[in-house]
């Protein structure tokens, strides 16, 4: 049987088509600078290149720690190029994270910006398999002693050419860490397979092409960026470069450079809707939004500028986005009020995915009330591979033969789920997962604190914060703010409460099998706020 038509399915071959037929048409842009579809090619084969001769052999581990920048777009396609696995590490992590994600994915090179230098010198020669940290000095902030300079790393390489093709489709292509609800971190693998696919249906789904301009507002290390520096080199658009997120920024860019496309948590939109340069768009602008629970009131103040929204759901083990809101047209004819709230929900399963199921204790679907809670599970082509290196957890998280969300939610007459709460105590801030378990471990560390518990609280901003519940050992004394500087030291400061938001109590409500009530602190804290988790 002739095998002429199994090609093996990867985003590299997005690059290879787009150098040729795009050759000469902007593909990135960033700080007053670009790159073509022909240089980015060239960049990802250099990198390529100079990753082999630096001894990276096919299935090692390539970790970078940089911002929304050219350095790590070029990686998403340079790494796997060289047949090794990316691994794109949160930014905001503190070292003793990064060491243990390094430690975890058994890294044989770290790829660093000098911007978070103080984030990985502190742990650098702890890292068991790393053998080399190379320095992306954009800012011009100087390259710490010791360290290889990305220029010195690409002069080891060559521009020869390498195939833009893998011999197999569900080789890993990268893992993306997140702490889940445990606070132990897990390693999501992405198959070639799985990233082509996914990348396709984001960007049917968010209707890229040719003309796509790509604002990166979303973080490109959360889901490899819902697989966007794939989707967007495979319809040949520009993608805009944006170091951190701010209102100026992102409205300079959307004018400028009349950006037609950017995702985002609603603390983005927030941002974008409240920055004093806001006004309306002027030109057709799309976003896509999902992470935090996305406010009927925030997502009509979108719409109200000119853009348009698409409301989509998923998990870091789901490539990102899983299911969308998907617009109907009578919903055109529907007021504003209605619209907004029909759009919150969470939707169907997106074109390249299985259909979504919400199903109770036996794995049976709920009835579709609107108003039966069971849990979301998923399976098809954009559900990992598994977790690194954690047969164990993989193995729990499949049970069934289905991914299991841990999200519970109802499923409406029309077939659209919506999510009413977690299974588990994840608190969603910005768009970032904050285990609460990892919290309360941080908290009890203290040598004067007994007991804690960590829950979600609203946030107008972040639409979520942890707030900690202290019960302090007998005689001792402790003061909010040193708890937190206590607290900075061992995670990252987006995970830490603010001294506002610790309260010091002298008992915690439990069960009568001592277990601590969580819904009990929720409830006095949320009163008659919505908090659907999306």
């Amino acid at each position: 049987m002739s095998t002429v038509h199994l090609t093996p399915l990867t985003p590299l071959a997005f690059l290879e088509r787009s150098a040729d037929v795009f050759r000469d048409r902007t593909a990135v842009v960033h700080d007053g600078g670009s790159l073509t579809y022909a240089e980015l090619a060239e960049a990802a084969t250099r990198l390529a290149n100079a990753l082999r001769a630096s001894g990276v052999a096919p299935g090692d581990r390539v970790a970078y720690l940089c911002p929304n920048a050219p350095s790590l777009l070029i990686a998403h396609f340079g790494v796997p190029l060289a047949g090794a696995v990316l691994v794109a590490m949160n930014t905001r992590l503190a070292p003793q994270e990064i060491l243990t994600i390094c430690d975890h994915s058994a890294a044989s090179v770290v790829v660093a910006d000098t911007e978070f230098a103080q984030t990985v010198l502190p742990v650098r020669d702890r890292m068991a398999t790393v053998r080399e940290v190379v320095w992306v000095d954009d800012t011009g902030a100087g390259v710490p002693d010791g360290g290889t300079t990305m220029e010195q790393l690409l002069a080891r390489g060559s521009g020869d050419p390498l195939p833009w093709a893998v011999a197999d489709e569900d080789a890993t292509i990268s893992i993306n860490y997140t702490s889940g609800t445990t606070g132990q971190p897990k390693g999501v693998m992405y198959t070639h397979r799985g990233a082509y696919l996914n990348a396709l249906g984001e960007g049917l789904t968010a209707g890229h092409d040719h003309t796509t301009v790509y604002l990166w507002t979303l973080p490109m290390f959360h889901c490899n960026g819902w697989c966007h520096p794939w989707a967007i080199v495979a319809t040949g658009g520009v993608q805009v470069c944006l170091r951190a997120v701010r209102g100026d920024a992102m409205w300079r860019a959307i004018r400028e450079e009349r950006v037609t496309h950017m995702c985002g948590a609603p603390v983005v939109l927030s941002t974008l809707v409240n920055a004093p340069e806001a006004g309306p768009v002027g030109h057709p602008l799309t976003v896509m939004v999902a992470a935090a629970p996305p406010s009927p009131t925030i997502l009509a103040q979108t719409e109200a500028l000119g853009a348009r929204i698409i409301h989509v759901y998923g998990l870091t083990e789901t490539y990102g986005p899983h299911t969308v809101c998907q617009l109907q047209v009578d919903w055109d004819a529907a007021d504003v009020e209605v619209r907004s709230r029909m759009l919150a929900r969470q939707g169907v399963a997106m074109v390249m995915a299985d259909p979504i199921r919400v199903v109770d204790e036996s794995m049976c679907d709920v009835p579709r009330d609107g108003a039966t809670i069971g849990e979301v599970v998923m399976r098809g082509n954009n559900v990992m591979k598994g977790y690194h290196a954690a047969p164990e957890l993989t193995a729990e998280a499949f049970r069934g033969g289905w991914f299991h969300s841990g999200d519970l939610g109802v499923w409406h007459p029309d077939g659209y789920i919506e999510l009413r709460d977690r299974a588990k105590d994840v608190v969603i801030s910005g768009g970032e997962n904050i285990s609460t378990i990892e919290v309360e471990q941080a908290v009890v560390s203290h040598p004067a604190v007994l007991e804690a518990a960590v829950i979600g609280v609203p946030d107008d901003r972040w639409g979520e914060r942890p707030k900690a519940f202290v019960v302090l050992r007998d005689g001792e004394t402790l003061e909010a703010a040193a708890l937190v500087a206590h607290l900075r030291e061992r995670i990252a400061g987006y995970k830490c409460p603010e001294p506002e938001r610790i309260a010091f109590v002298d008992a915690l409500p439990r069960t009568s099998t001592g277990k601590v009530q969580k819904y009990v602190l929720r409830e006095r804290e949320w009163g008659a706020a919505d908090r659907r988790i999306n």
